[in-house]
C-alpha cells in the first residue's frame, strides 16, 4: 500500500494525463509504479524516456530485460517487481518451472550463454559492486558484448 497519494488514470489531467497515455502505449497499461512516479510528473517523464531507451535497445532484448528485472527484483526481495516480471517472462514463453529455477540459478533460463553471462554479471554488480573484476568484463567482451551493452545492463539492473 502506498503511503503517498497516487492519481488514478481517470483522474489525471494535463501533463500527468499525457504521461499516463504514453505509459499505456509503452506497457499496455498504466502500472502502479508509473502512478507512484506520477506524484512527480517531471521524474515520471524522465523515467519514461529511460524506459523508451531500453524498449528500443539493439542488443538487450525485451525478454532479457524482463529476466534482468526479475532476477534483480528477486535478489532485492521486491514482490511487486518480481510478480510483474514473472508475468512478462511468461508472456515471453518461459514456464513457471524455468522462472522458479532461475531464482537460484541463472543458467536455468532458456537464453544463450552470452545472455546468461551478462545476467550473472548484473546480479553480481547489484549485490556487491566491488566484487566485479576486470576479468569479468573481459570475459563478457570475449563473448561479444560491447562495453556500452555491459554498462547499460548494469545501469538497468
Amino acid at each position: 500500500m502506498a503511503l503517498l497519494s497516487m492519481t488514478p488514470k481517470d483522474k489525471a489531467t494535463g501533463k500527468l494525463a499525457e504521461l499516463y497515455e504514453q505509459a499505456e502505449q509503452m506497457f499496455g497499461v498504466v502500472p502502479n509504479n508509473v502512478k507512484m512516479l506520477g506524484i512527480s510528473p517531471d521524474i515520471l517523464e524522465n523515467q519514461l524516456e529511460f524506459a523508451g531507451y531500453f524498449i528500443e535497445h539493439k542488443n538487450l532484448s525485451r525478454p532479457f530485460q524482463a529476466a534482468l528485472r526479475f532476477l534483480v527484483s528477486n535478489q532485492c526481495k521486491s514482490p511487486y517487481c518480481t510478480g510483474l516480471n514473472t508475468m512478462l517472462l511468461k508472456q515471453a514463453g518461459l514456464t513457471d518451472d524455468q522462472i522458479e529455477a532461475a531464482k537460484s540459478d541463472v543458467s536455468k533460463l532458456p537464453f544463450n550463454e552470452k545472455e546468461k553471462a551478462l545476467l550473472s554479471l548484473v546480479l553480481k554488480a547489484t549485490k556487491d559492486p566491488h566484487s566485479v573484476t576486470a576479468k569479468d568484463v573481459e570475459d563478457l567482451k570475449a563473448l561479444g558484448w560491447a562495453e556500452q551493452d555491459i554498462f547499460d545492463a548494469v545501469a538497468y539492473g
